[in-house]
């Protein structure tokens, strides 16, 4: 039973990332919660980080290959201030079957907010609060000393003052990971799926479909681990990214610079961390929307101890609010 579902598992991502290439959706901006982090660790290493390693609830969230290292039975909580009163809230559950299969239950919450609506002649009609739920299913399975591969399926639901809309996606993940060296290199496809209810126009929104590459290295006498990772590996249309206004298309050097994330952690003990990350697509978009101020910078810090661990980070999403994102963990 074992191999066959090593075998189908490794055909199944196999076939998917072979795929992409000529299948991607088209990026339309649509359930934009699905591309939030879950993980402070991951917010401070730039927002986009799939080859970390990190034992903790929230580390499959991006990539499910990475369940395979989380610790049996944890629990995970994570909290994000967001844009102009909004608020982001997740909840994980990480189970180890065997020394091969991992499984993880979790949520995400992204609140807008109290609203007051009003009808298409202006009067009110009472407050509503606008908010997207996602709930979500991983599983990871070794699929030999260091290799990892993994799959998600998350169920989004968008509920804005009475009109709801629902989607359904699956993220697929794949994780080397030498130990050794402490060398990391994962592939992800995140987010396909498509909208099964739409509004009550009928308009579709495609889902935030993205193909990453990521690495992440330590070394041995110097306490730093590098991290890079390269994300919308099938958008290389100027049409795919924000652009001013008066600017018809962007640059190759901006176009290619707007794939990559860098993040580096600087590691005094075994027990802690120290993270900085650099985002090229947010700080160039953040600065040409008026806000040059830290754009594109996300930074933070956290504790890993044998059983409990406690993360923060801070990053700028908007032009006019910054975030802080905290996550607690405890195994059982």
């Amino acid at each position: 039973m074992l191999k066959v579902l090593k075998k189908g598992l490794s055909a199944a991502l196999f076939a998917t990332f072979a795929c992409l290439p000529c299948t991607a959706q088209q990026y339309v901006q649509g359930y934009g919660v699905l591309r939030l982090p879950a993980s402070s660790h991951a917010a401070a290493l730039g927002g986009e980080n799939i080859s970390n390693i990190d034992d903790e609830p929230a580390a499959g969230w991006a990539n499910p290959a990475l369940l395979s290292v989380v610790s049996d039975k944890s629990i995970g909580l994570n909290f994000m201030t967001y844009n102009s009163g909004s608020i982001v809230a997740g909840a994980q559950f990480v189970k180890a079957f065997g020394e091969r299969h991992t499984g993880m239950v979790a949520a995400q919450y992204l609140g807008f907010g109290s609203m007051e609506g009003r009808d298409a002649d202006g009067i009110e009609t009472g407050k509503f609060t606008p908010k997207d739920i996602v709930i979500a299913l991983g599983y990871s399975y070794l699929l030999s000393e260091r290799w990892a591969g993994g799959a998600t399926l998350k169920l989004t639901s968008q509920n804005y003052g009475g009109y709801s809309s629902f989607a359904t996606s699956f993220d697929l993940g794949l994780n080397y990971f030498v130990e050794e060296s402490d060398f990391s290199l994962s592939f992800a496809a995140r987010n396909l799926g498509a909208q099964l209810k739409s509004f009550h126009n009928g308009q579709t929104l495609k889902l935030p479909f993205t193909l990453q590459a990521g690495l992440s290295k330590g070394f041995e006498h110097i306490p730093l681990r590098f991290t890079l990772t390269m994300t919308d590996l099938t958008r290389w249309s100027s049409d795919d990214y924000y652009l001013p206004e008066g600017k018809e298309k962007l640059g190759f050097g901006q176009l290619l610079l707007n794939h990559f994330v860098l993040g580096l952690d600087i590691l005094p003990t075994d027990y802690l961390y120290l993270s900085a990350g650099y985002n090229f697509r947010r700080a160039y978009e953040l600065k040409s929307a008026g806000s040059s101020k830290l754009a594109g910078l996300t930074f933070g810090g956290g504790l890993r101890l044998k059983r409990f661990k406690l993360g923060v980070s801070f990053a700028k999403y908007h032009v006019g609010n910054s975030s802080l994102m905290f996550n607690v963990g405890y195994a059982l």
